[in-house]
């Protein structure tokens, strides 16, 4: 076993990895020392992002269907019976192939049926075509490794209980996070910090409504985000009606890793209204940095930790209590009134 094991090569097949926590993911994998990649292909978008080193073949795959379509071809022809073929994307290969198959779901929606409000029609259509293949093709042979025991259970749910999958949660290695925890009494300038792009389930609305609400009552606690304007406009604009009404809120745009990490540090606590999540790395990421976090009552949250607080993330109201708790701010109780001062209402 040992020997098939070393002369194993690894094919990397990435395609639509280009932001958040899977191309931080992907870019570790190709970092990491112990690779052995010999054949890879990733998202045309993530080709100034990702360090490809020059040894290895590869591919840069275009957001069209016809790309997509033509890497499957090319996976389908490169691959060999001695490969292992990581499907970093979440979905198996169109075609049966050689080699050992590794499906690598970090991206829930996959295995959820829900109706995708709040996304772009292109972006709907393509996940319900997603969602269709990996449903359809499996094979027996196929293993799959997700980073939760939620989305274990969701897998099997999907795809078949009889699925071979492993639970598996891992972070990419960091030496910058490593000097971060060990900075300590940085100024702390937001109240809160929410690390996250702007795909609908991100819930960036319920929470700028949430702000809404404590400034009515008179409460403006600081509020970091990190939505880039290029990939969502129409978020930042929204983001920007918010900003002018003197909410605290403020928008930092196209952010490095180390500047994410500067922000972390900047922050007295993370709040984490996400509907869905895989993993949810900021919140493993805030938590080894020591920071309170503030997060739905959703199952991928207490698999990896226990908030200091939780909310129900489709209410703002539920939210902006939670915010109050923490701050030691309570919401100001209502006096209960007679029937006779509700008539006296109803006859105003």
């Amino acid at each position: 076993m040992q020997t098939t094991q070393s002369k194993r090569s690894l094919i990397l097949h990435a395609p639509n990895i280009h932001i958040g926590g899977g191309l931080i993911l992907l870019r570790d994998v190709l970092n990491t020392k112990s690779r052995s990649i010999r054949w890879a292909q990733v998202d045309e978008r993530s080709k100034t992002t990702l360090d490809l080193p020059t040894q290895i073949k590869k591919h840069y795959v275009k957001n069209t269907i016809f790309s997509r379509l033509l890497a499957e071809y090319r996976l389908w022809y490169n691959a060999k019976s001695t490969d292992s073929v990581l499907c970093f994307h979440g979905l198996p290969p169109l075609f049966p192939i050689c080699g050992r198959v590794i499906v690598f779901v970090q991206n829930c929606i996959l295995l959820e049926k829900n109706k995708l409000t709040g996304y772009p029609l292109q972006t709907k259509l393509r996940i319900f075509f997603e969602r269709m293949w990996i449903k359809i093709i499996q094979r027996n042979s196929y293993r799959y490794i997700v980073q939760t025991p939620s989305m274990a259970i969701a897998a099997k749910r999907r795809l078949g209980n009889d699925l071979n999958v492993t639970v598996l949660p891992f972070m990419p290695s960091n030496d910058f996070l490593s000097q971060q925890k060990k900075t300590k009494n940085k100024q702390k300038k937001f109240d809160f910090v929410y690390v996250a792009s702007g795909e609908a389930h991100k819930n960036h609305l319920n929470l700028l409504e949430t702000w809404c609400l404590l400034g009515e009552e008179g409460l403006k606690p600081s509020l970091a985000l990190t939505v880039d304007p290029k990939l969502y406009p129409n978020l930042t604009r929204t983001i920007g009606r918010y900003e002018k009404l003197g909410l605290n809120i403020f928008n930092f745009e196209e952010l490095q890793t180390t500047d994410v990490f500067d922000l972390y540090q900047s922050s007295a606590a993370l709040i984490y209204p996400s509907l869905a999540e895989s993993f949810g790395l900021p919140l493993t990421e805030a938590h080894q940095l020591g920071l309170p976090i503030l997060a739905s009552e959703r199952d991928f949250v207490r698999d990896i930790l226990n908030p200091a607080q939780t909310f129900d993330p489709n209410s703002p109201l539920s939210i902006a209590r939670a915010v109050r708790r923490f701050l030691d701010a309570p919401e100001p109780t209502r006096e209960m009134r007679s029937t006779d001062d509700f008539l006296k209402e109803v006859m105003k």
